[in-house]
C-alpha cells in the first residue's frame, strides 16, 4: 500500500482511510467484559478429570513458502512428532499453514477456518497455532489445555494490548486501548473446536469485511470478539515468549528459540545495495536523519529524487514525483539495480526517506536466505485474501529483494498501471502472479515503536521502523536500532543452519 514518502504534509486521517477497515468497534472500552473467560488457575475450574489426549490437538505451524522457512517449519514439525513418540502418546496432526491454500492466503487464517472445521471438527478438541520460532513442551501444554472445558468456546493466548490508539489498529478503542487484548502469536495460541466450528460457519455465511490484512493478531481477536458477542482472549500464563532454557521459563509450555534469525556469517555489507526514495521537499528534513543514523553502516547507497542535488547527492531517475504510490520510481530503481550503473550485488533494499533501519541486523538476517532464490522480504500485509487476493511487503519498513527476484520480475511483463500506483501492492500482485512467495519478517515495521505493544517488541531485535511523526527519529534509532545501545545485539543469538530442501 502507499507508504506516503512524499505525501503533502502529514495527513494521518487520509492514510487511515486507505485501509477500508469495516469491522465495527462500537462498544466503549467499559463494555468489554474483562471477566469473560478469565484465566483459569490451578484446580479452580477443573473441567476435565483427565489429561487431554495429544491426538485431540491439531498443531498448525504458521509457516512460509520460502525454502529457509519451509525447512525450519518442517524441522519443528518433526520435533513435535518426536516429542509425542518419546512420550508414547498418539501422534498428533501437525500442519504447515502455507500448504493449506493455493496462493498462500492461509497465513490470514480466517479463510481456512471452514477447512479446519470440516476436516477436524468431529474428532479434535483444539487447534493450536505456533510460529516457527516457538518451542513447545508437550506435557506442559496438555496439562494447561486440560484445565479448560473443551466443549465450550475458548480463545487462549498470551495477551498483548496497545498503550495508545494506533494507526495499525485503525485507532480502535481510542478511549482506552489497554482494555482490548489480542494474542502474541510467538507464544502460541489456541482455539477450541466449538469456537472453530462457529467461526467456520460465520466465514462461509458472511463475507470477510476487511479488504486489507494489516496486523493479523489484532484483527483475529476483533473478529472472534465480535463486539462482545464472542469470547475475549483468555490469558494463559504458561504460553510464554521467554527464551527457552532460562530459569524464568521453567513453568512455560511454550518458549522462543531466538529473537533474531542468524545462520552463520553475516552477509557482507558490500553485497547489499540500498536505495532511498525521497523528493525535493524532504531533502533538508529527512535525509539529514539518515546521515546521522544508519547511513554509516551502508557500503552502497543511493538517494533517488525528483530533483538532482549534488550536496546529498540525489539522482533524478526522470520519473515525476507523485503524491502517493511511487510505483514508477520503484520500478525505475529496479531497472537501475540490474544495469551497469551500479556495482553488482546479490541484495537490493528499497526504503523510504523516513525509514529507520539497522544494516548490521539486516546483514545477520539475510544470512538465512539464499540469494540464488527469488526472495522478497519484509513486513507482510494482505489484500483480498479471503477471495483469492495476494500478499505484499509494505514499503515503509523496507522491501528486500534478492537479485534473482528482481531478474524474474523484470523478465515478466508485470509493470505499474500508473506512476502513482501503490508500488508495494503492485509488486505483491506481480510476485503472486509469478508464483513467488512473499516472505514475512516481524522484525520489519511499517510504523513507529510507539505504535506496537511493548510486550510484543520486548522479544524482538528489530530491523526497522518507519515514520518521523511526533517523535525524534534520531533518539528512536539510538534506542531501538543502534547496536551499541542494545545489549541483546551483543549477545550470541541462537544460530540456525540454512539447509537445502
Amino acid at each position: 500500500m502507499p507508504t506516503g514518502t512524499c505525501l503533502p504534509g502529514n495527513k494521518v486521517a487520509s492514510f487511515c482511510l486507505i485501509f477500508l477497515y469495516c469491522i465495527p468497534v462500537v462498544a466503549a472500552a467499559k463494555d468489554i467484559k474483562e471477566d469473560n473467560h478469565s484465566q483459569v488457575q490451578g484446580d479452580s475450574h477443573e473441567f476435565s478429570k483427565r489429561l487431554l489426549d495429544l491426538k485431540e490437538i491439531v498443531f498448525v505451524i504458521q509457516s512460509q513458502g520460502n525454502s529457509f522457512h519451509e525447512n525450519h517449519a518442517e524441522k519443528q514439525r518433526q520435533e513435535i512428532l518426536q516429542q509425542a513418540a518419546n512420550s508414547e502418546q498418539n501422534l498428533p496432526i501437525v500442519l504447515l499453514i502455507h500448504k493449506l491454500s493455493e496462493n498462500e492466503a492461509g497465513w490470514s487464517i480466517l479463510p481456512i477456518m471452514p477447512r479446519f472445521s470440516a476436516t477436524y471438527g468431529r474428532n479434535s478438541s483444539w487447534i493450536f497455532f505456533l510460529e516457527e520460532e516457538t518451542t513447545l513442551k508437550i506435557p506442559k501444554l496438555l496439562e494447561t489445555l486440560s484445565r479448560f472445558d473443551k466443549e465450550q468456546e475458548w480463545f487462549l493466548g498470551k495477551p498483548l494490548h496497545d498503550d495508545e490508539s494506533t494507526i495499525i489498529h485503525h485507532y480502535a478503542f481510542a478511549d482506552n486501548p489497554t482494555v482490548f487484548k489480542y494474542p502474541d502469536f510467538a507464544a502460541g495460541w489456541a482455539l477450541s473446536m466449538p469456537l472453530i466450528n462457529r467461526l467456520a460457519k460465520k466465514v462461509k455465511d458472511e463475507p470477510l469485511k476487511s479488504d486489507f490484512t494489516i496486523d493479523l493478531k489484532h484483527e483475529i481477536a476483533l473478529y472472534i470478539w465480535e463486539n462482545g458477542n464472542g469470547p475475549s482472549l483468555t490469558p494463559v500464563q504458561e504460553l510464554c515468549t521467554k527464551e527457552g532454557g532460562s530459569p524464568a521459563a521453567k513453568d512455560c509450555a511454550t518458549t522462543l528459540k531466538t529473537y533474531l534469525s542468524f545462520c552463520g556469517d553475516p552477509v557482507d555489507k558490500k553485497d547489499i545495495f540500498i536505495a532511498v526514495k525521497t523528493c525535493r521537499k524532504f531533502h533538508k528534513e529527512r535525509i539529514p536523519v539518515v546521515k546521522k543514523t544508519w547511513q554509516k553502516h551502508a557500503a552502497l547507497i543511493e538517494y533517488y529524487s525528483d530533483h538532482a542535488d549534488a550536496t546529498i547527492p540525489t539522482i533524478n531517475l526522470g520519473v515525476p514525483n507523485t503524491e502517493r504510490g511511487h510505483c514508477g520510481k520503484t520500478f525505475a530503481i529496479l531497472e537501475r539495480f540490474l544495469s551497469e550503473a551500479i556495482p553488482k550485488t546479490n541484495w537490493l533494499v528499497i526504503v523510504d526517506d523516513d525509514t529507520l533501519i539497522s544494516v548490521p541486523r539486516l546483514q545477520k538476517l539475510l544470512s538465512c536466505y539464499d540469494a540464488n532464490e527469488p526472495v522478497f522480504l519484509g513486513e507482510r500485509y494482505g489484500y483480498g485474501l479471503g477471495i483469492g487476493g495476494y500478499s505484499y511487503i509494505t514499503g515503509g519498513g523496507g522491501m528486500v529483494f534478492s537479485r534473482e527476484a528482481v531478474v524474474r520480475l523484470l523478465e515478466s511483463n508485470c509493470r505499474c498501471y500508473s506512476n502513482d500506483a501503490p508500488d508495494d501492492m503492485v509488486l505483491g500482485m506481480c510476485f503472486n502472479g509469478l508464483g513467488i512467495p512473499v516472505t514475512h519478517s516481524a522484525l520489519f515495521h511499517q510504523a513507529r515503536p510507539d505504535d506496537y505493544s511493548r510486550d510484543y517488541l520486548a522479544h524482538q531485535i528489530p530491523v526497522s521502523f518507519h515514520k518521523h511523526w511526533n517523535i525524534d527519529p534520531v533518539t528512536v534509532f539510538n534506542k531501538w536500532l543502534a547496536e551499541e545501545n542494545d545489549p541483546r545485539s551483543q549477545q550470541p543469538q541462537h544460530t540456525m543452519i540454512r539447509e537445502e530442501l
